[in-house]
C-alpha cells in the first residue's frame, strides 16, 4: 500500500524545505534521486519531474533491522515528490502493511507506527 498526500505548496518549495523539516522530526536526508535527470542522461525522457528522497531515523532503523533483517529491503524510508494535475504529491510506502505481514510484538509495531506517523507528519507539513 502507498500512503499519498497532496499539497498546494509548489514542488520546488517542497524540495527546498524537506531536509530541514525532516530533521525537525528525527529524520536525516541521506540522498535524493531526480528521476527526470537520471533518465534523461540515459536517453529517455520523463515528462513528470519526480524526485525521491531517502530518509533515515537511525534509532528506528537500528531497532527494525535488529528485529527483522528482511525489512532492510524497505529502508531507508523514501518519499517521492512530484506534480500531478497542478498539485504537488508526496508518496511513501505504507509501513502498517509491512508490519502486519511480519511476526513481531505489539511494542515493536507501536514504536514503528510512531516513526511512520512522524513520516506522515513530515509529508503533511510540506
Amino acid at each position: 500500500m502507498i500512503y499519498k498526500t497532496q499539497t498546494s505548496t509548489p514542488l520546488e518549495t517542497v524540495k527546498a524545505e524537506i531536509q530541514d523539516k525532516a530533521k525537525a522530526l528525527g529524520f536525516g536526508v541521506l540522498g535524493s534521486y531526480d528521476f527526470q535527470n537520471i533518465l534523461h542522461n540515459k536517453g529517455f525522457e520523463l515528462d513528470t519531474p519526480i524526485t525521491v528522497y531517502e530518509l533515515c531515523n537511525p534509532p528506528a532503523a537500528n531497532m527494525a533491522l535488529n528485529a527483522i533483517p528482511d525489512i532492510s529491503v524497505y529502508l531507508p524510508c523514501r518519499i517521492s515528490v512530484y506534480e500531478q494535475n497542478g498539485v504537488t504529491v508526496l508518496a511513501t510506502i505504507g509501513i502498517e502493511d509491512i508490519l502486519n505481514a511480519v511476526d513481531v510484538d505489539d511494542d515493536f509495531k507501536q514504536h514503528m507506527g510512531e516513526i511512520f506517523n512522524n513520516l506522515r507528519t513530515l509529508m503533511d507539513t510540506l
